[in-house]
């Protein structure tokens, strides 16, 4: 273990970088609470994505990476801002048109369109909690709600109030002249349409702690800034709770990177001192848009997890959190296969490799053996040429090819097995298009079906890929043309498998067989 702690302060594994950057902030020792402090936002104004998962595990794993390198004890709280009002209707929920009189209504405040909770925060905030759950995240949950209306924030509220001055001089400098005029740090909730309001201030009083206002009628209203009378504007809101929590770390999307020098102004006026920060890119769906919570492109986590187990989403999420990424179905199939490729590599790696290794981040260090014996590109071209209805017709090949490898004994291979079959039939199956082969291919097809048959050597990938290699060899220039041609012609599609080991798995006759009806025109 020392000697991965010892390659873990050299590691640049992004996580380890962040790791040791929050660790100079208290070398002096641990802070006066206690703990250092991770923290995540959501706001629950749509159905959490797969963006909010990303970010509580990119945190995850820079806490885990912390306590790999220190012994001060860490925390992880992830925050809802349910206490924001509605502004728009989600265009992804059931009954839109129950939500349209609730406009502006905090959300914790505004009826569930599902009708399985107290309101559609609560309804937000559970499924956000669900799906954290399903990952094994550690974590504590604060609702801004709560927070606001039991007192939590109420120092920092009168604080707030003391020195508003201060604070409305660092949000006026960002905001356009129009906006200048009704800005305030303050959103009164109106005491009788519980809307949160977007008005200016007449008064502040910090000696008593209120705010006097008119509401859209022209009615003066004075309130206690505390007790859930009020909330902050969502800029004044980070960085009051940073200071109330005593935040150490927390990352956002790049969307929040141009209003980080306001989150830690705020933060530093209360009195407290700012986060690390850690700025990562946006998810992008199919058509390169930025996924939303709102319209619900791109892809959930239950989608993902129908086609892929979650260790292979947690890959996707550590890779280059600092690049923009294509978060769509396409992705999957390349993540299972990289997140096993270095599931297999990691215990012949020594200390330094190990902590590069995507893995041990994700499995924070306690690192299980993969049991994929068949990659999952395999699985999908075997699908598909097998007509594979059910993942049983695929375990015939996959025992054939591993006799000792069962449902029993290898549970991720046979997951994904069924995966890959509903893959298949979601995605490749309608998009398939075979052709038939020109002259050169159809010759080329030929001698390798006849030296397949013929062959009584050993049915493994490395022989029968040499027959393979050597029969394109001599007649194709680039030899990628010979490959791009069996995976069009034989499995119709424009990429696929080492061939080789594609033989192995299917079968010799298999094979020959497959060649004989492309040849025949009867896959076109």
């Amino acid at each position: 273990m020392s000697d991965l702690r010892d390659a873990a302060l050299s590691s640049k594994a992004w996580p380890f970088e962040e790791a040791r950057r929050l660790l100079k902030r208290y070398e002096k020792g641990a802070p006066d609470k206690g703990y250092v402090l991770f923290e995540t936002g959501y706001g629950p104004s749509g159905l959490p994505h797969i963006g909010t998962f990303g970010e509580v595990l990119r945190t995850t794993m820079v806490r885990h990476a912390f306590e790999q390198i220190s012994d001060i004890p860490t925390k992880l709280i992830c925050f809802s801002d349910d206490l924001d009002g509605m502004r728009k209707v989600p265009g992804n929920v059931p009954n839109p048109e129950m939500l349209q009189e609730h406009l502006h209504r905090p959300l914790t405040v505004v009826p569930d369109p599902f009708g399985e909770y107290e309101s559609f925060g609560h309804h937000n905030n559970a499924m956000l909690r669900r799906f954290l759950d399903t990952f094994g995240f550690e974590y504590e949950f604060i609702s801004a709600r709560e927070f606001y209306r039991t007192g939590q924030l109420d120092e920092i509220l009168l604080r707030c109030a003391e020195r508003y001055d201060d604070l409305m001089k660092i949000m006026l400098k960002s905001l356009r002249e129009e906006r200048q005029q009704t800005y305030s740090i303050f959103l009164p909730i109106h005491p009788e349409t519980g809307r949160v309001l977007y008005v200016p201030m007449k008064h502040v009083d910090a000696k008593e702690g209120t705010v006097t206002f008119d509401d859209e009628t022209g009615k003066e209203w004075t309130l206690p800034v505390t007790g859930g009378n009020v909330k902050l504007q969502w800029k004044p809101d980070f960085g009051a709770r940073w200071a109330a929590l005593g935040v150490d770390f927390e990352m956002y999307g790049k969307e929040h990177a141009t209003n980080e020098k306001i989150y830690d102004a705020i933060c530093r006026t209360l009195g407290a001192r700012p986060p690390e920060h850690f700025s990562y890119e946006l998810f992008l769906d199919d058509q390169g848009q930025k996924i939303s919570k709102s319209s619900g492109n791109g892809i959930s986590i239950d989608e993902w997890l129908s086609y892929a187990a979650t260790e292979s989403l947690s890959y996707f999420m550590y890779q280059k959190p600092k690049t923009a990424k294509r978060l769509y179905f396409d992705v999957i199939p390349r993540a299972v296969d990289e997140y096993h490729q270095q599931l297999r590599a990691y215990p012949g790696q020594d200390a330094a490799q190990k902590v590069n290794n995507p893995v041990h981040h994700i499995h924070n260090g306690d690192v299980p053996e993969s049991k994929m014996v068949v990659p999952f590109a395999m699985l999908l071209n075997l699908a598909s040429v097998s007509s594979a209805e059910d993942k049983d017709t695929l375990w015939g090949f996959i025992r054939r090819y591993a006799p000792e490898a069962s449902a029993e004994t290898h549970p991720d291979m046979d997951a994904a097995a069924g995966c890959a079959v509903k893959y298949y039939e979601d995605f490749v199956a309608p998009t398939k298009t075979y052709r038939a082969p020109s002259d050169l291919e159809r010759e080329a097809l030929s001698d390798l079906r006849d030296q397949l048959a013929a062959y009584d050597g050993p049915v493994e990938d490395e022989a029968l890929q040499s027959i393979v290699y050597a029969v394109g060899r001599d007649r194709f220039e680039p030899l990628r043309d010979w490959f791009k041609a069996i995976y069009e012609v034989l499995l119709g599609a424009s990429q696929g498998p080492r061939f080789g080991g594609f033989i192995a798995l299917y079968g010799l006759e298999e094979t020959v067989a497959l060649i004989d009806k492309a040849l025949a025109g009867e896959l076109v």
